[in-house]
C-alpha cells in the first residue's frame, strides 16, 4: 500500500512521517522519568502529541526498565461534573489498555471489578493504580492523553487522585506520569458543580515541568515531502518548500494537509510525472480554506472566547492589544498566534 500524508489522528506505518521521538529532547524525557517526575506535555491540536506518546510507550516497553501504558481520557468528557460516571468510564478505558500488558490480562480484570464495584469513585482511580503497580514487575510510566477534555469535578477528581498517590511511587503508584493536552495545566480554569473556579495548577501542584511540542522546522518539512518523492517519484519544485514554510510556519497538520491536497485530492496531480509547483501549492491552499476542514473550523470557533477576542481582535482592527500575558500564552498554546521572528 502506498503511503499518504497524515491529516487525522496519530501517525501509522501508512503515513509519511518525522520520527516522533526526534521532536522532543529524549534525554530530558528519560531523565524526568528516571527521577520519578510527573510532568506536562502540551501543544495545539494536530501537532503530534499522541504520536509522540505512543512512540514513547513503544520505546519504553522495548527496554528492560519500565512498563509503559498509554490511555486516552476523552471517554470521561460527557460525564462533566458526574464524578461517579466519569471515573467509571476512565477505569473501564484504563482496564482495556492494561490488558495489553503481556501476561497481565487476568490480573486487570480482578482489579477493575474491585475498583468499579467496591471502591467509591472519589478513590477509584487511585486504588486502581495502586493495585496495578503492586502487581507489575517493573515501575509504571503512565501516559495520559486528552486530560483537558475532562470537565469540572471529574477533572478535579482525576488530578487529586493522582496527587494523592504521588508519595507512594514507584512501588505503589506510577513512577512517572505525563499529562498531555492542548494547554498547560496551570492555565486550566475548572468550574466545579457549585460554579467555583479552581486553577488547574492547585489541583496538581506535584507537576515538575511543562514541555511544549513545537512545530516542524524547515528541514523537517523538506524531509517529510521528500518521503513522498522517494515513494512515488513525484517531485516538488524548489519554491514549494519555502511556500510551505510561509503558509504554515511548520504547523504539522497544515504541512501535511497542504501536501495531501496538492498530491492526492487534486486528481490531476495523481499522475506522479507531474511535479508539484508553487502554483499548484497556491491552489491547494485556497482549496483547503474553502473546504472548511474540521481542524480549521475548531480554531475559528475559539474566536468566540473572550480571552481569545482580547488578543485577536486588535490584530485585525489595528487597535491596541487588550490581552494579558496569560491570554497571549493561551492563544499561543491553541496555535492561533505565534511569536514574531524579526528578519534583518
Amino acid at each position: 500500500m502506498r503511503k499518504i500524508f497524515n491529516t487525522a489522528g496519530p501517525v501509522k506505518e501508512i503515513h509519511y512521517q518525522i520520527d516522533p521521538l526526534t521532536r522532543w529532547n529524549m534525554q530530558d524525557i528519560l531523565e524526568l522519568i528516571a527521577y520519578q517526575k510527573y510532568f506536562i506535555l502540551h501543544a495545539p491540536r494536530q501537532t503530534g502529541k499522541t504520536s509522540s506518546l505512543l512512540a514513547l510507550q513503544k520505546c519504553l516497553n522495548a527496554g528492560d526498565d519500565y512498563v509503559s501504558v498509554y490511555v486516552n481520557l476523552e471517554c470521561g468528557q460527557a460525564a462533566r461534573n458526574d464524578v461517579a460516571r466519569g471515573i467509571a468510564a476512565i477505569l473501564s478505558e484504563m482496564g482495556g489498555r492494561f490488558e495489553t500488558v503481556p501476561g497481565f490480562e487476568s490480573e486487570v480484570s480482578a482489579i477493575l471489578r474491585e475498583c468499579l464495584d467496591k471502591t467509591p469513585a472519589e478513590n477509584g482511580l487511585n486504588r486502581f493504580l495502586k493495585l496495578v503497580c503492586r502487581k507489575l514487575d517493573k515501575p509504571l510510566v503512565l501516559l495520559i492523553d486528552e486530560i483537558d477534555s475532562l470537565v469540572g469535578d471529574t477533572l478535579i477528581s482525576v488530578l487529586r487522585q493522582l496527587r494523592a498517590g504521588y508519595d507512594t511511587r514507584p512501588d505503589d503508584f506510577p513512577q512517572s506520569v505525563i499529562l498531555c493536552g492542548v494547554v498547560d495545566i496551570k492555565d486550566y480554569k475548572i468550574h466545579r458543580s457549585d460554579n467555583e473556579i479552581i486553577k488547574g495548577g492547585s489541583c496538581f501542584n506535584i507537576k515538575s515541568k511543562s514541555l511544549r511540542l513545537g512545530n516542524f522546522n524547515k528541514e523537517e518539512i523538506f524531509s517529510l515531502y521528500t518521503e513522498h518523492t522517494k515513494e512515488t517519484g513525484q517531485t516538488f519544485s524548489d519554491g514549494v518548500f519555502d511556500l510551505a514554510w510561509e503558509y504554515t510556519a511548520g504547523q504539522p497538520w497544515l504541512v501535511n494537509a497542504l501536501a495531501f491536497e496538492a498530491c492526492f485530492e487534486m486528481e490531476e496531480n495523481r499522475d506522479r510525472s507531474i511535479p508539484i509547483t508553487s502554483a499548484i501549492f497556491e491552489e491547494a491552499k485556497e482549496r483547503l480554506i474553502l473546504s472548511r476542514a474540521t481542524h480549521l473550523d475548531q480554531l475559528a470557533d475559539k474566536l468566540k472566547e473572550e480571552r481569545v477576542r482580547r488578543v485577536i481582535e486588535p490584530m485585525l482592527t489595528g487597535g491596541d492589544s487588550r490581552g494579558t500575558d496569560a491570554d497571549n500564552q493561551y492563544c499561543l498554546d491553541l496555535g492561533l498566534i505565534r511569536n514574531y521572528e524579526r528578519r534583518y
